[in-house]
């Protein structure tokens, strides 16, 4: 089992930057993968970045690269997005999610999920 808390979400104008965090419980946060997903206002929820369980590997949604960042520090059970240049276009609540399967990109991948945290960016 984990349990997944987000924080960092606010409301920034466009340009801005902010970074997500999202604390794992457990003992075995290193063995699983994770990602970030958001769901803007009437839209189904997207994937957004994944991180293997080592770091070793990470994955973008197109819309996003160059501007987000996903990392994790595994002393901290904690995995980071941090999201520059924010855009109108990015105001969604942000979910981050554990799976040890090894697809990334897909929803229906993931085991468990956090709250979700809201960014919202204003023009």
């Amino acid at each position: 089992q984990v349990q997944l808390v987000e924080s960092g979400g606010g409301l920034v104008q466009a340009g801005g930057s902010l970074r997500l965090s999202c604390a794992a419980s457990g003992r075995t946060f290193s063995s699983y993968n994770m990602g970030w997903f958001r769901q803007g206002p009437g839209k189904e929820r997207e994937f957004v970045a994944a991180i293997r369980w080592s770091g070793s590997s990470t994955y973008y949604a197109d819309s996003v690269k160059g501007r987000f960042t996903i990392s994790r520090d595994n002393a901290k059970n904690t995995v980071y997005l941090q999201i520059n240049t924010l855009k109108p276009e990015d105001t969604a609540v942000y979910y981050c999610a554990a799976t040890q399967r090894a697809y990334l990109l897909g929803r229906q991948t993931y085991d468990y999920w956090g709250q979700g945290t809201q960014v919202t960016v204003s023009s």
